[in-house]
């Protein structure tokens, strides 16, 4: 068994967890998996028997559309529930591949309802989490349609950097992108030669910075207002919540 679990990290961020949370929490983390960079996770239209926490590394998830072209739904993180989209349907709505090489903790779709059953304040969480990150997908829907190609880019830039803070207290003003310019496009509707232009017109203003990979934001006052960004990782209303 895991002294400590990653999940349970990523909740206590936002309300302080019981012992006995974490202890239930650390279970579904039990049996860690490595999978290697470009494998395959799940399969869209799979059965779903297993859900997944990500230990480390980041995962990917997406579906193909009629034409042939790949949607990226979301990049997921350390810390990150995996297969949300999953616990209401039997076959999985979308595809996962490992965008590095990573460790995923698998655990039985039906240990989540006795987590649930037991841990009522856990439960409340995850709605919450999962509330915020549809919020956040409604925010990038109504982008794709509506914003410029710069705009789509600074708010993708700024989300993957608001996700990443919630978990890791280094990430101060840059970060790790590991992601292709690929990637980026099939995230949110540009092709890799229009995200590279961006990106380019964005380091020329002086907004951005880029260093073996690595991402520096400059002037998120500006980058917020080109993106119309909002943060939805942050000023949650948590009053609501049950009592530990």
């Amino acid at each position: 068994m895991v002294v400590t679990s990653c999940f349970a990290e990523r909740l206590a961020k936002h309300v302080p967890l019981s012992d006995a949370e974490k202890a239930a929490l650390a279970r579904l983390e039990e049996n860690p998996r490595k999978v290697k960079r470009g494998a395959m996770i799940q399969r869209v239209n799979d059965t779903v028997t297993e859900l997944f926490v990500l230990r480390e590394g980041r995962v990917m998830s997406f579906v193909i559309l009629p034409d042939g072209s790949r949607q990226i739904l979301r990049v997921y993180f350390p810390g990150d529930f995996i297969g949300s989209a999953s616990t209401i349907y039997s076959k999985a709505p979308e595809s996962l591949i490992a965008l590095t090489d990573v460790v995923v903790c698998p655990f039985d779709k039906h240990a989540l309802r006795r987590l649930l059953e037991e841990y009522p304040r856990v439960a409340a969480l995850l709605f919450l989490l999962s509330n915020a990150e549809r919020v956040a997908m409604t925010d990038r829907l109504a982008s794709l349609g509506r914003t410029s190609a710069k705009a789509r880019v600074a708010s993708f830039l700024l989300d993957m950097f608001d996700r990443l803070r919630v978990t890791d207290d280094g990430v101060i003003d840059s970060f790790d992108l590991k992601l292709t310019q690929e990637e980026i496009g099939d995230s949110i509707g540009l092709t890799s030669v229009h995200v590279n232009r961006m990106i380019r017109q964005m380091e020329q203003e002086g907004l951005i910075s880029r260093s073996n990979g690595r991402i520096t934001l400059h002037q998120m006052a500006r980058l917020e207002e080109i993106g119309h960004y909002t943060n939805r990782h942050k000023d949650m209303d948590l009053d609501w919540l049950p009592v530990g």
